[in-house]
């Protein structure tokens, strides 16, 4: 588990007519603020990443499709300095997971459908705030293959 990560499993509300899924609760002890939310759409296969937030908190869930979300922790002076984090996520396993700032993050499509991932974050975008890497060209010691364990 990297220092500062919250992983939160969510409710669902099943009946005849569908479901109602929970995400973020300003009451939730986690929250630390509103700035906006959005949803990134991945097909299968695709990464996004990587990426990082200098002050931006970040609040993901995925209610339809599934991912896989890496961690990478390279803060200065973290506990958990080096620590990867893999996580599925999905309607299967629906779970709020909040990455803080300076924290590297990406996710892969896996499964046969496109993943609709959501995002609520504790700031508005600002594209002076944000940092990308490669992929697959990049300092981090993750590989994106799929690997059959």
């Amino acid at each position: 588990m990297i220092d500062g990560v919250v992983v939160q499993p969510l409710k669902q509300m099943l009946d005849e007519r569908g479901k109602v899924m929970h995400m973020l609760r300003a009451s939730d002890p986690w929250y630390v603020g509103f700035g906006e939310i959005y949803f990134s759409l991945v097909y299968p296969g695709v990464v996004k990443g990587w990426h990082l937030h200098k002050r931006m908190v970040l609040n993901y869930a995925v209610p339809h499709g599934r991912i896989k979300m890496v961690l990478f922790d390279d803060r200065e002076g973290s506990a958990t300095r080096g620590e990867l984090m893999e996580l599925f996520l999905g309607p299967d396993h629906y779970a709020l997971v909040q990455v803080p700032a300076l924290v590297w993050n990406g996710f892969k499509g896996v499964g046969t459908e496109p993943a609709l991932v959501a995002n609520c974050a504790s700031l508005p975008h600002d594209p002076d705030e944000i940092v990308r890497l490669d992929p697959f060209e990049n300092h981090i010691p993750y590989d994106w293959a799929l690997r059959n364990r």
